[in-house]
């Protein structure tokens, strides 16, 4: 169609039949009326019911917002009209309003009334500052009062339409009619204001399936549109488009130019019937009520029509055909206004244009201004908006050089170039449709499926590129494109010089064009709403409301808008992007420019230039700086720049810079430290040392941080007992009972485990684990638990068993006293952990079943001494030195003397009868194996091997130490013996006196 706007539904719900809608000024929402007697507001953007009200059980005919008391009124069949706030959803007010149905709401724009219009013929005036009292009556009508609408441009007077045919004008002050408008053939049922200021038109529609354009100061009808096929049920100027949107019974909704009185398209959603239209004051938005449901349709772009000029500063938009202009600069620093902040800007009018302007943009230096529009452009001088230039045109681009360079889509399938205002080349892309036009360096006609770019001063195709962008963007410099498409955008390097020498070889293929005309730097996912380059950074809105731009590679977020904008303008000089907004508010934001040349000379690898460029950002942006130089991999760089501690920590940390890192956090205030960020950085740095070996460092991170279960894996590890015992310490302290208990088991605190047990209330766990390990303390713990579980059951309390009461039920706790005495006088001795492979088997032991097998031996006959002489003899004879030992020259005496005695060592302990030696005593024996050992070691020694003169020498001193280290272990045996024949004798005593036995026992289990 000729105003070419695209209708988008963005809503459709279904529900009963539909007698009211109305779209929110500010919110995405639609408030509609059911025959059914509940109202529902709709959310569009996320086609979603948000809030619904049962208001009766009678149709609701009318529904309205009032915005400025966040109330909606409804008019109801039960003649009532009710007041609800739609925020709380309470109901504020409710009373009978007419003898009738009430068929119509109308809410003053700015005073606090509402007028209502019902089948009782009479108009009423409610004014909700004196709680909803009736100021005024209006009669006049002889037959019901459809609809009533104050216009816009005079506040104090209001239209009504009647099923008499009729159309009255009313003032406020009086209830007599001004003037009555006759024309219609049958009942009307809807009107509405037009909302400029240029033409006093009032628009009807009726029952005699017309729409009809009144002049309501000559009192005269201008038009008649004809084309539905039954009763108008509304009809709306639109505040916006320059359209007139009638719906009808027939099912169908049309569209009108408001200026031509043109036809323009005709909707049918096939939901029977249509009732009523509302449209946004300041959107391109409609909503529309059927027999089904409810649509709410977008028509057009939403984009303000407006251009920057940044040679001159001026901002120039429309009002549908007026011509507005201010100047931008200085502005911001006249007022201080702030980012953000909308810029007091005072508009001038420039003039009004011929066509209804869809489009409006500056040439390349800014002398001329072309409006685009109803299928026609005109060029426009800038200052004075004298006509240069006309012709018809879908679409219109301006060339990036050149004053009067530009072209024009005249249809599908051609496009003209002028120069100098002048007819140049006519195009015929190689597409089935040219569905859009684009400027800058190359001419872009776009397909359904593809892009394809001309050279200006040639007409000759360049390069075709299989996307469909819905806008180009190029550089000033003319070696960057970015195609914004659907879901993403592409960013394209351009190579004149290829360009112009496959030009000038003719080597342009007639399909694809030129290959070497782009490379494809990067593809991004986002949506581009409007935007700029500045050097090689993109400036760009997007659809979350937010001026990100794009440099390297890399997307940055300068700042989030707090409604919908679009950008016009950066302008250098003033260091600032202008931004303006559906309403026609203009806003603008820092980017320094010096930041930005910055950003481009890293990007382009010029580090002279970037750093001849630093002094002049100001130090506030460093830490931006040191962000951009981090996300291109300069990281050190970056570390160099930054002011913000937070981030210099984690560049630190990043790079392994341990010194930093800690220097950072050393700065830290130690109150500080209790902060969750302040904890995870100890803890990253703990991380970062524990990679570079450094344990110190390592356990001070884990205790500023307070990871005790650091601690606990870094003292186990490394057999830090003072570390565990101030670990268990201070895990108690903060409640970590785990960690205590843990860190006091691998002390060997037994009795300390069990406390912490007990004070967690764990007292079930702490007396199994008294069974295993501290049987002493089975009793003491048996009797808390008693009293634990009393609160939960007597009865299981008193199936408790107890060592003290219940012996028999605990077999060999007798011989479990005695290893605990054991482990007790042991567990204060270091193991090293050399000693690891021969304790291992330790581990395995049942050392209640050694216990009592000792006992059974010392019951034994001892053997004869001669018995245990040879028996010794032959076990000691099995000591051999390995032959190899002695033909090594390269070894060195002291590894030679520690693998002779290893090797004595081992194989004597070995021996049975060592152990023999160990369990019996008989005096004798002792002295004579002390004897007979020297001899038999002697006996020994390997004979196969010579040993080589560097070692021979010294055979005689490895015997005598041989037999030194025999006679030790031999007096290691007779101590050992004598306890043995001490424990006999205890044995015997208890035998013999029952008496003495407790003593005896002690005695026994101290000597052993």
């Amino acid at each position: 169609m000729p105003l070419r706007l695209e209708i988008r539904k963005i809503l459709s719900s279904r529900s009963d039949r539909v007698k009211s809608v109305e779209i929110h000024p500010t919110e995405p929402w639609v408030l509609t009326a059911l025959y059914n007697g509940n109202v529902f507001i709709w959310d569009y953007d996320q086609s979603t019911m948000i809030k619904s009200f049962e208001i009766c059980p009678l149709p609701v005919r009318c529904a309205k917002f009032i915005a400025r008391k966040q109330f909606f009124i409804s008019a109801s069949d039960d003649m009532m009209l009710r007041v609800y706030n739609y925020n709380t959803m309470e109901k504020v007010s409710a009373w009978e309003a007419h003898t009738d149905y009430i068929r119509y709401l109308e809410i003053h724009p700015s005073l606090p009334y509402v007028l209502s219009c019902s089948d009782d013929m009479s108009i009423k005036l409610w004014d909700w500052e004196k709680d909803w009292d009736c100021t005024q009556v209006f009669e006049g009508h002889v037959h019901y009062v459809m609809m009533v609408k104050v216009n816009p441009k005079d506040s104090n007077s209001f239209a009504s339409a009647s099923l008499d045919r009729t159309i009255k004008v009313w003032g406020l002050s009086s209830n007599t009619p001004h003037f009555t408008l006759e024309g219609h053939d049958r009942g009307v049922n809807c009107l509405d204001y037009y909302p400029g200021g240029d033409r006093p038109y009032l628009l009807s529609g009726a029952d005699d399936k017309s729409v009809k354009i009144w002049d309501y100061q000559t009192k005269s009808c201008v038009q008649t549109l004809m084309g539905h096929h039954n009763n108008v049920s509304a009809v709306i100027f639109h505040p916006c488009l320059p359209i007139i949107v009638s719906s009808s019974e027939d099912g169908t909704v049309r569209m009108w130019h408001s200026t031509t009185y043109r036809a323009e398209t005709t909707l049918n959603y096939s939901m029977e019937r249509s009732w009523t239209l509302a449209a946004s004051a300041n959107s391109n938005k409609v909503a529309v009520g059927y027999d089904e449901g409810t649509v709410v349709l977008k028509l057009g772009n939403e984009n303000p029509v407006a251009s920057l000029d940044p040679h001159t500063g001026k901002v120039v938009w429309t009002v549908n055909n007026d011509v507005q202009t201010a100047s931008l600069k200085g502005v911001v620093g006249e007022n201080g206004s702030l980012d953000g902040e909308k810029l007091p800007i005072q508009p001038k009018d420039l003039g009004s244009t011929e066509i209804f302007p869809q489009s409006l943009k500056h040439n390349c230096n800014g002398r001329f201004l072309v409006v685009c529009g109803d299928g026609e452009y005109v060029v426009y001088t800038s200052q004075a908006l004298r006509n240069k230039a006309f012709g018809s045109a879908l679409d219109f681009v301006w060339s990036s050089v050149g004053t009067g360079d530009y072209a024009v889509r005249e249809s599908i399938s051609r496009v003209k170039t002028f120069s100098n205002f002048k007819e140049g080349h006519t195009l015929r892309p190689p597409l089935a449709a040219s569905e859009g036009l684009f400027g800058g360096a190359c001419l872009g006609v776009k397909g359904s499926d593809a892009i394809v770019f001309f050279d200006w001063d040639e007409g000759i195709m360049v390069r075709k590129i299989d996307v469909s962008p819905k806008e180009v963007f190029w550089s000033e410099s003319g070696d960057l494109v970015l195609l914004a498409c659907e879901d993403s955008y592409f960013v394209l390097r351009y190579d004149a010089a290829a360009v112009s020498s496959a030009l000038q070889k003719g080597a342009v293929d007639s399909e694809e064009g030129i290959e070497e005309a782009f490379d494809l730097i990067g593809e991004i996912a986002g949506k581009v709403g409007t935007g700029q380059w500045v050097g090689d950074c993109f400036l760009y809105t997007n659809e979350q409301s937010r001026l990100n731009y794009y440099i390297g590679g890399e997307v940055m977020t300068l700042c989030h808008l707090d409604h919908p904008m679009y950008m016009l303008r950066y302008l250098p000089k003033e260091d600032r992007v202008y931004l303006m907004d559906k309403a026609k508010g203009i806003y603008s934001y820092k980017v320094l420019q010096s930041y930005l040349q910055y950003q481009t000379a890293v990007v382009r690898k010029d580090f002279e230039l970037a750093n001849q460029l630093l002094p002049s950002i100001p130090a506030s942006e460093y830490t931006a700086v040191a962000r951009f130089l981090e996300s291109q991999g300069f990281k050190e760089e970056a570390l160099a720049v930054s002011t913000d501690p937070d981030h210099k920590f984690d560049l630190a940390c990043d790079i392994g810079n341990l010194a930093m890192a800690r220097e950072l956090l050393d700065e830290m205030p130690k109150e500080e430290y209790e902060f969750l960020d302040s904890q995870n950085k100890w803890k990253r740095l703990g991380d970062l040392a524990l990679s570079e070996c450094d344990l110190a460092l390592v356990e001070k991170c884990a205790l500023n941080s307070g990871d005790l279960g650091g601690l606990l894996l870094l003292h186990s590890s490394t057999g830090n007992a003072r570390g565990m015992a101030e670990l268990a310490e201070k895990a108690l302290k903060n409640g970590k009972t785990n960690v205590a208990f843990l860190s006091l088991f691998m002390l060997g605190k037994v009795e300390d485990c069990l406390d912490v047990l007990v004070s967690a209330g764990r007292v079930p766990e702490a007396a199994f684990m008294a069974r295993t390990y501290m049987p002493s303390e089975i009793p003491r713990l048996v009797a808390l638990w008693k009293e634990d579980l009393k609160s939960v059951s007597e009865n299981a309390a008193k199936a408790l068993a107890s060592p003290i009461s219940e012996p028999n039920l605990f077999p060999d706790l007798d011989t479990a006293y005695k290893v605990e005495e054991v482990f007790k006088s042991k567990r204060g001795q270091v193991i090293p952990a050399s000693s690891w492979p021969l304790a291992k088997g330790d581990l395995d032991l049942n050392l209640i079943e050694l216990v009592k097998a000792s006992g059974r031996m010392v019951a034994a006959s001892p053997p004869t001494v001669e018995q245990l002489v040879e028996d010794v003899a032959q076990q000691i004879s099995k000591v051999e030195i390995s032959p190899s030992l002695l033909s090594q020259d390269e070894a060195t005496e002291e590894r030679k003397n520690e693998i002779f005695q290893r090797e004595v060592e081992v194989s004597i302990e070995k021996t049975d009868s060592f152990v023999d030696v160990n369990e019996f005593y008989v005096s004798e024996s002792v002295e004579k194996i002390a004897e007979k050992a020297p001899q038999i070691e002697e006996k020994r020694l390997p004979s196969r091997s010579p040993p080589k003169a560097a070692f021979a020498g010294q055979e005689g001193d490895k015997k005598a130490k041989a037999r030194a280290l025999l006679k030790m272990k031999v007096e290691e045996a007779k101590k050992a013996a004598e306890a043995a024949a001490q424990a006999k004798i205890l044995e015997q005593r208890v035998e013999n006196a029952d008496s003495e036995s407790e003593e005896s026992d002690e005695k026994f289990d101290d000597d052993w």
